[in-house]
């Protein structure tokens, strides 16, 4: 070739091999491009793993033969060890190539010593062949380590005869073998890198799991169902969501948003995320209210003026008041106004004698606590809590992620979002919401409807976390178009065969859900 077209030609091979995503494709790209470069008729590429030389791809012409690679042929041949018994491997070429670090040329394989004879003849002999040029090139990277071999066999000449490679066949393969090797070691580091932040992804969530008893797995399940939705939204075909697709790209961008949606929490207090009971502080406080109660009913037995009928009843309805507050500490999903002045009563009806003053038998932060309508937390600490997504947000756009990761902290930012604005950290509306935002907070939900380690309620079943759903697509909580395709795809019964206890899994009747039409 003339220098302009030999530039051409590295041009195009340099910007085809680095838009090549496939490993396997690759290698048997770089062996094309090498046997078209040098007019060889044979050549045979592997891949370095540790210690020994993978087979990749072998392609041979004049025999017709196409293994591994993107060939339904499997490799024929077994790994090549560099080292025997702790010694460099010399019985093969491209083991003595790799190991020397420098390519070796042979004009004439029946006359070389670097060649089992007897192998390479018996060989020629079954294939009807006969092996006479060979070019072996160690692929190495930047720090000159080892990452392929490249071997051609047979350079034709312009008669289709078996030729030695010239000395500047020699030097444009090498300079080939200089280039694959680097966008093959640009590849590596790159998956290196994303499995690296994978890992140190699903660290972050198994830490915040166990930074609490009470809402381990969480950041576990939560990632596995994100992708089983956005799975079944990929794969509709008609409705709003006919145009959602997403590539290989796309789902590892969401699967990282979701092993990272709740990494805020690693700022939240642990006396607050394991707050399993209303008046849990660093212990359960119900206790010190029923010393207080232990001695309201001393006082009432000490009470001269109140005769035995009087001091029993009062010391039955202390014992019913002390087991409504036991109840009540417990936590729940709703708690009645009635329940709630109930408190109040009590901590108005009975007063005790400490240090010689008066005070009730709850204080007004216990009342408060006692009150909470739903869960464990006050108002105080539900903010405290509801803070771990503005951290999350300002944690994950601190980072300086990659063009095709750019979107999780939008991704994982959104899921306590609602459709009509009345969510948070933002009040966005759906139509300022990404898809996949909005299929993070449908899974965050069940999630957390069907965990069976929250302490303030039983784990739901699958009728009643998806009913619990269905009126939150109706009131615009969660995307109603994507809580159809929940249901229609039975996403719900994946998660929960993987996820759920058999109690749970309960027969569904869709016509009863709201929002399945």
């Amino acid at each position: 070739m003339e220098n302009i077209e030999q530039l051409e030609h590295f041009v195009k091979i340099g910007l085809a091999l680095a838009r090549q995503s496939d490993t396997t494709q690759l290698l048997e790209q770089i062996l094309q491009s090498a046997q078209k470069l040098s007019a060889a008729e044979g050549g045979t590429i592997y891949r370095c793993n540790g210690q020994q030389l993978e087979f990749a791809t072998l392609i041979n012409h004049r025999l017709q033969l196409h293994q591994g690679g993107t060939s339904d042929q499997s490799p024929q041949q077994a790994p090549i060890p560099l080292f025997i018994d702790g010694k460099a491997n010399e019985g093969a070429v491209v083991a003595l190539a790799a190991n020397q670090r420098q390519p070796i040329i042979i004009d004439d394989v029946y006359q070389s010593a670097l060649i089992n004879q007897q192998k390479a003849r018996q060989f020629d002999q079954q294939m009807g062949y006969h092996t006479q040029s060979m070019l072996t090139v160690p692929l190495l990277d930047h720090q000159s380590e080892v990452v392929g071999v490249l071997q051609l066999i047979n350079c034709l000449d312009s008669n289709g005869q078996p030729q030695a490679f010239s000395l500047t066949i020699q030097r444009q393969v090498i300079a080939l073998a200089s280039l694959a090797a680097m966008v093959i070691t640009n590849k590596q580091l790159v998956q290196e890198l994303e499995n690296l932040f994978d890992a140190l992804s699903r660290l972050l969530a198994k830490a915040i799991d166990e930074k609490s008893p009470y809402t381990g797995g969480h950041c576990r399940r939560v990632p596995v169902l994100t992708m089983l939705l956005a799975e079944a939204c990929s794969q509709v075909t008609t409705g709003p969501l006919a145009d959602f697709t997403m590539s290989a790209a796309d789902k590892h961008e969401l699967s990282v948003a979701g092993w990272l949606h709740d990494c805020g929490k690693i700022a939240t207090p642990e006396h607050i995320m394991d707050k399993a009971t209303k008046l849990h502080g660093l212990h359960d406080n119900i206790e010190l209210v029923a010393a207080r109660f232990e001695i309201a009913a001393r006082d009432i037995e000490l009470d001269s003026q109140l005769d035995q009928a009087s001091k029993a009843a009062q010391l039955t309805q202390l014992r019913d008041d002390l087991a409504f507050l036991r109840t009540c500490n417990i936590g729940g999903e709703f708690m009645s106004q009635d329940l709630q002045q109930r408190v109040h009563d009590i901590a108005a009806r009975y007063q005790i004698s400490l240090g010689g003053q008066l005070q009730s038998v709850l204080t007004a932060a216990e009342v408060t606590n006692m009150c909470v309508a739903r869960g464990t937390l006050n108002d105080e600490e539900r903010r405290i809590i509801n803070r771990h997504i503005d951290i999350t947000i300002d944690m994950l756009e601190s980072l300086p992620f990659p063009k095709h990761l750019k979107n999780v902290p939008e991704y994982a930012g959104g899921h306590h979002e609602k459709m009509d604005g009345t969510g948070y950290p933002r009040g966005l509306k759906k139509e300022q919401m990404s898809v996949q935002a909005r299929i993070m907070a449908i899974a965050d939900i069940f999630e957390a409807l069907t965990a069976s380690d929250r302490p303030y309620k039983k784990a739901k079943t699958l009728s009643e976390s998806l009913r619990i759903l269905g009126f939150m697509a109706k009131d615009q909580h969660i995307d109603a178009d994507l809580f159809r395709v929940f249901l229609q795809q039975k996403v719900y019964l994946q998660f929960a065969e993987q996820f759920l206890s058999p109690e749970q899994i309960d027969p569904v009747d869709l016509t009863k859900i709201p929002g399945w039409q």
